[in-house]
């Protein structure tokens, strides 16, 4: 034996294994050092060992509870964490607070943060006194691509298209302009201004303390039947406000609940199948059909959306009257105003890309608008044809809205231009700005935004020889319109009459303004208007 110490190796079985060959030192070791040096070794593994286990429960066990948590739980959780990054909403019905329009617009090409992809629960909702402090814009990730450079629009031949649908629920595809970076760009380039979002988030709030505690609406006088078209009508703000059920954020339930009564009065089979139930005619329809198209194209929800917004779709195309229109009852004959309606539903349909529309209603569409409109440029429209067409009207700004979205008329059309410059004499500054016309402006602010240029700018923003007391253009006098004194009515409109005040009251009235001061961003624009702007092309 000589003194070099070895290392103990076991190397067999216990019953076969070798003598351990150690170098004792019994002279220079205490008793002491003796019980550390056998002992220590086997605590420190028993410690690890036990270390290790409690490891694995805790991973196992806090699985288990996040694997329990309940969707609002998730919701509650991911809205939390993301309200720790800075927002950059532009709308923010706090009026003491400062907006940070400046600070937003120059940093349009950053990378939105994400959002939060998660089923929010059906739980009562728009309580009267419900408190509303702020409203956060939702962001989207990156820029998209913009739909119009695809080939197409799907549906138009009458077969759905599978889509790939958006991340996280966000305006990814059919309405890339209501969140993040673009929307604020959208607000700078076409004049919106942090008095006119803050209006908006105003107006959000209003609405969403008048919903009630099954997700429905109604108007507050007139036709005060009428849930389907007064709960579409409100839904379509948030919407326009980038606001969806799959966000997370502070309207999501609202919208969720809205869409889920719209979803549970909309039949799936039965001789009434895609018509809403307690819809009294066609108006109310494509209102709720319109909703839930654009609900669908901002978020893709097939499980929830697609096949009731296929089927209020098909609804509408089957009761398309035999010259093209639409009427108050499926089937019958109609008017211009309830055609701008149903083209307004059947345009969102399409823009998915998985709804299917089929090319022949949209054929027989621009028929009626041919028989409607009047002048050999069709540049103003009547009522059920062209007799009392007159340029400036309320008629006349459907009939050309229509026209941009179904039959090709982009600003450098000759008819578009014509009837524009009609529509621009009847402007916010003329004797027809008042909340009675209100119906008019919602249509024609549509029609001047895609036409842009400075006609554009005149009627957004007004003109420097402008009525003072109007400061100026349609956004203004909508801004200065609002309810603004603190109590139920703060961020609405006062009814004043007219086509929606007397049928829809303060609900109808408020939905259509906020969504007139939403413009900039609501809907892309299809066309795009040349340098020579020659109008007497068509």
């Amino acid at each position: 034996m000589n003194d070099v110490a070895t290392t103990t190796v076991p190397v067999e079985p216990p019953a076969t294994r070798g003598p351990v060959i150690r170098k004792l030192a019994a002279a220079e070791e205490t008793t002491q050092e003796r019980v550390l040096r056998k002992h220590v070794p086997a605590w420190v593994i028993s410690g690890a060992i036990h270390v290790g286990l409690i490891a694995i429960m805790i991973l196992m066990f806090g699985a288990r509870t996040a694997a329990t948590k309940t969707p609002e739980q998730i919701v509650s959780t991911s809205v939390e964490k993301e309200q720790e990054v800075p927002d950059t909403i532009l709308t923010n019905e706090d009026q003491g607070l400062q907006s940070n329009i400046e600070a937003t617009l120059p940093q349009l090409e950053r990378v939105d943060k994400a959002t939060v992809d998660a089923m929010v629960t059906s739980e009562p909702l728009g309580q009267p006194n419900a408190p509303d402090t702020d409203i956060n814009a939702l962001a989207m990730m990156g820029l998209p691509t913009d739909d119009r450079s695809m080939s197409g629009l799907a549906g138009l031949d009458g077969r759905a298209r599978a889509g790939t649908g958006g991340d996280l629920g966000m305006s990814l595809g059919a309405f890339p302009g209501r969140s993040g970076s673009t929307k604020s760009q959208l607000i700078k380039e076409g004049g919106g201004s942090k008095e006119s979002e803050r209006a908006v988030a105003l107006a959000l709030a209003w609405l969403a303390r008048q919903q009630r505690q099954d997700g429905s609406w109604v108007f507050d006088q007139g036709d005060k039947g009428e849930v389907i078209a007064a709960t579409g009508m409100a839904l379509l703000p948030f919407l326009a406000a980038g606001e969806t059920h799959r966000t997370g954020k502070k309207y999501s339930r609202t919208v969720y609940a809205g869409l889920s009564y719209l979803i549970k009065n909309l039949p799936a089979s039965g001789p009434n199948a895609g018509k809403f139930n307690g819809s009294g005619n066609m108006y109310s329809q494509a209102i709720g059909t319109l909703a839930l198209c654009e609900a669908y194209g901002m978020t893709k929800d097939k499980g929830l959306l697609l096949s009731p917004a296929q089927a209020a779709i098909n609804y509408i195309q089957k009761g398309q009257g035999p010259n093209g229109s639409w009427g108050y009852a499926a089937g019958s004959a109609g008017d211009t105003s309830i055609v701008g309606w149903q083209v307004q539903a059947l345009q969102a349909a399409r823009l998915s890309k998985d709804i299917a529309v089929d090319k022949r209603v949209i054929d027989r569409a621009i028929s009626f608008l041919n028989l409607a409109g009047a002048g050999s440029r069709k540049s103003a429209y009547g009522y059920g044809d062209s007799v009392g067409a007159r340029p400036g009207t309320a008629l006349t700004a459907v009939g050309l809205l229509c026209r941009y979205y179904i039959d090709g008329w982009g600003p450098d059309n000759a008819g578009m231009a014509e009837g524009v410059d009609g529509l621009s004499k009847n402007g916010p500054l003329g004797d027809v700005a008042t909340l009675s016309n209100l119906y008019y402006f919602y249509y024609a602010t549509q029609v001047v935004h895609f036409y842009e240029g400075d006609k554009w700018k005149t009627w957004n923003e007004g003109s420097p020889q402008a009525d003072k007391t109007r400061k100026g253009g349609m956004r203004d006098w909508l801004v200065n319109t609002q309810v603004k004194k603190d109590g139920p009515n703060l961020g609405s409109w006062e009814p004043e009459g007219g086509t929606i005040g007397s049928s829809c009251g303060r609900l109808g009235t408020t939905a259509l303004a906020v969504l007139t001061l939403e413009v900039y961003y609501r809907n892309l624009p299809l066309y795009k208007r040349s340098n020579s702007n020659n109008a007497d092309a068509k």
